[in-house]
C-alpha cells in the first residue's frame, strides 16, 4: 500500500493508505476529505479536485494533458505544483507524496 498524507484546506494533515491504481481523487474522498468536490467524477472535465503536489513528488507524475492545464487555468489558486487528482493515479513511486488541497474558487 503507498501512503499518502492529504493536507485538509484547514491545515491539518492525515496519513493515508492508498491502493495502487485508484486516482488520487478517488483516494482523498474515499478518505472522508468532503471538502474535495471532484463534481466530475474524475473525467477531467471541471477543476474541483484541484491539490497542490509536493514539489519533490512533480517528477513521478504523469504529463500534464492540454485539458488539465486547460482547466487549471480557470483556477484563481492554480501554482507550480497544482494538479487535478483525478489525472494522477496512484503507485509505489508516490509512497509518502504529500498533497494540499487547493482552496476553493
Amino acid at each position: 500500500m503507498t501512503k499518502v498524507t492529504i493536507i485538509s484546506r484547514n491545515g491539518e494533515g492525515r496519513e493515508v493508505d492508498a491502493e495502487n491504481g485508484l486516482s488520487l481523487m478517488e483516494v482523498i474522498r474515499d478518505n472522508g476529505f468532503d471538502e474535495l468536490l471532484a463534481l466530475c467524477g474524475g473525467c477531467c472535465s471541471c477543476a474541483t479536485c484541484h491539490v497542490h503536489i509536493d514539489p519533490a513528488f512533480t517528477d513521478r507524475l504523469p504529463k500534464m494533458s492540454a485539458d488539465e492545464d486547460d482547466l487549471l487555468d480557470s483556477t484563481d489558486h492554480r501554482n507550480d505544483t497544482s494538479r487535478l487528482s483525478c489525472q494522477i493515479p496512484i503507485s509505489d513511486a508516490l509512497n509518502g507524496l504529500i498533497v494540499t488541497i487547493a482552496p476553493e474558487d
